[in-house]
C-alpha cells in the first residue's frame, strides 16, 4: 500500500485535518508517516480545538477527537521523522494540514518545508492541502498554475470577529489573510481560486457530504477547513 508523509509543526496543528485523513488512510491500509522540523518527539495539536475554544463552541467534533486520541497512540506519530533531507520519492502522497494558532508559524514559515512540497509537486504524485496548509503550497510555488481553494476569507475574519475579546489573534496567524496571500500566488486568480460555497457551521461527516466542498486539480485536491475533512481525505485517497 502506500506511504502519505503529513509534515506538522511541534504544536498547534488543527485536530480534525490531521486526525480524519490519518484514520481513513490507516483503515485503507496505508501507511502515514509524520515529519516535524527536528523529529522524534510527538507533536502536539492545538488543546483549544479538544476543549471547545469558546463557551465550548468553534472546537473539534466528537469523532474527529476520538481519531486523534487513537493517533496518539499509532508509533508512527509517536515518533515523527525530520522533514529536512527527505527524498520526495520514498512517498506515495503528502497531506499538508492547517491550523491557525500561533505554534503553527514553525510550519508555515519553513522554507525547508517550502522547499520539500516544490520537490514532491515536482513528482506529480497527489498532495492534499487544507485550510492554512493551502498556505504551505502557495509559499513553495506550487500553486501558480493549479485551481485551488483555501481557507475563505469570510470565514477566517468571521471567527476573528467572534473571539478576539478573549483569544485576541488566535484566529489571525499573519496579517494577511490566508486566502488574499494564497490569490497573490496564482497566476490568474480569478479563473483558478474557487471559494466554493457560503458556509459558517454545517459540516461534512464520514456518512454525508452535502455540506464539504473540496477542489480538484489532476494529482492536486484542496480544501477550505475541517468541515471538509472527510471528503477531501476520500478524494486523496482516490488518486492512490
Amino acid at each position: 500500500m502506500a506511504r502519505i508523509l503529513v509534515p506538522l509543526p511541534d504544536r498547534d496543528f488543527d485536530v480534525t485535518e490531521v486526525a480524519v485523513p490519518w484514520r481513513l488512510a490507516t483503515r485503507a491500509g496505508h501507511d502515514v508517516v509524520f515529519a516535524t522540523e527536528n523529529g522524534s518527539v510527538a507533536p502536539a495539536c492545538d488543546p483549544l480545538l479538544i476543549d471547545g475554544v469558546v463557551f465550548g463552541k468553534l472546537g473539534a467534533a466528537p469523532e474527529p477527537i476520538a481519531f486523534y486520541r487513537e493517533m496518539e497512540g499509532d508509533a508512527a506519530f509517536r515518533s515523527p521523522v525530520s522533514w529536512r533531507g527527505l527524498d520526495p520519492l520514498s512517498f506515495d502522497a503528502m497531506v499538508l494540514p492547517g491550523g491557525h494558532a500561533p505554534g503553527m508559524v514553525q510550519y508555515l514559515g519553513s522554507a525547508e518545508l517550502q522547499a520539500l512540497v516544490a520537490a514532491f509537486f515536482a513528482t506529480d504524485r497527489p498532495v492534499g492541502a487544507i485550510c492554512h496548509g493551502v498556505l504551505v503550497a502557495a509559499r513553495a510555488g506550487a500553486l501558480r498554475d493549479r485551481r485551488t481553494t483555501c481557507l475563505p476569507k469570510y470565514m477566517e475574519r468571521s471567527a476573528y470577529l467572534l473571539t478576539f475579546w478573549k483569544l485576541g489573534r488566535y484566529y489571525r496567524t499573519y496579517p494577511a489573510y490566508v486566502e488574499d496571500e494564497v490569490r497573490a500566488s496564482l497566476r490568474d486568480p480569478a479563473a483558478q481560486f474557487v471559494r466554493g460555497p457560503r458556509t459558517v457551521s454545517r459540516r461534512g461527516t464520514a456518512d454525508d457530504d452535502s455540506a464539504a466542498f473540496a477542489v480538484e486539480d489532476g494529482s492536486y485536491v484542496s480544501a477550505r477547513w475541517p468541515g471538509d475533512a472527510y471528503l477531501f481525505s476520500r478524494l486523496l485517497l482516490a488518486r492512490l
